[in-house]
């Protein structure tokens, strides 16, 4: 709807701003596609071969948005300076405006949608995609006040100008994607904010005679996993150190939704149990 919307006021404006906002709106329909299809896919459940599930396909996702709307921006840049070293008059442009403001309502109204969405289920899919309309939503206001400003003045080089902001905003918002997913994929750790909760419940433990170190974090999709190691006493027995394991696992679990937790039990007194202190244990 709102291609057709724009498309229709480029074509009655011939104005390059509105040109560079029915471009986006294009790469918006692209991407939402390619968002469905990636959420089909992270859905998925853990198999033999993907044991950790599937949900890292969100962010092949938001990468593919990142470098489409990038693409995007660079075709937007070249056509405005193009019509800014050829200037040309706008026609109806009462009319075109109008019609942007329309798509500009209800592509907001999607964004909101998808944002809370994307809120409800942690998705960086669904996130990026309400991002990437919402970004649609502030350039095409920028478009409409280049374009209105270029028709009542008669400065076509207004026009340009504006296609030119969209493209720089464009690019930032494409980048800020590509680098998310970037560190999606790199199995990047969790946020200091839920790292200095998981730390609070085990310092909470450690005045019953328990260490803990080898605490690690990642996140795939909407999945957390945290992987870190207990230290006992020696002489507990297998029961009550799994017992313990048990209630430590549960009280992560509550404060960091959709994790997975990893717990490995050892003996505090052991020398060897401390060699794995650091990230990568050395023999």
């Amino acid at each position: 709807m709102t291609i057709g919307l724009k498309g229709g006021a480029y074509l009655l404006t011939g104005s390059v701003g509105l040109l560079s906002d029915a471009l986006e709106s294009i790469v918006n329909l692209v991407t939402a596609i390619v968002t469905m299809i990636a959420l089909t896919i992270a859905a998925r459940p853990a198999d033999e071969e993907h044991a950790y599930g599937h949900t890292k396909a969100e962010y092949f996702a938001s990468g593919f948005q990142g470098g489409l709307i990038v693409i995007v921006a660079v075709v937007i840049a070249a056509a405005a300076v193009y019509r800014f070293i050829h200037p040309r008059p706008i026609e109806e442009p009462g009319l075109g405006l109008g019609i942007s403001v329309i798509a500009a309502l209800v592509n907001l109204g999607t964004a909101l949608l998808l944002q809370g969405a994307a809120e409800r289920y942690g998705s960086i899919a669904l996130e990026s995609d309400a991002r990437h309309i919402l970004a649609d939503v502030w350039t095409t206001g920028g478009v409409l006040i280049g374009v209105g400003a270029a028709a009542l003045t008669g400065w076509l080089w207004l026009d340009s100008l504006a296609a030119i902001a969209v493209a720089i905003h464009i690019i930032q918002t494409g980048v800020d994607l590509l680098r998310r997913s970037a560190l999606g994929l790199l199995d990047t750790a969790l946020p200091e904010e839920t790292r200095a909760r998981i730390e609070a419940i085990l310092e909470s433990h450690v005045a019953d005679g328990i260490r803990y170190h080898a605490l690690r974090t990642r996140q795939a999709g909407v999945h957390r996993f945290i992987s870190l190691h207990i230290l006992v006493p020696g002489d507990w027995t297998v029961q009550k150190g799994h017992d313990l394991l048990e209630v430590i696992e549960g009280e992560i679990r509550e404060v960091v939704p959709n994790s997975t937790v990893f717990t490995h039990l050892e003996p505090i007194e052991d020398p060897v149990s401390w060699l794995d202190i650091e990230l990568r244990r050395e023999e």
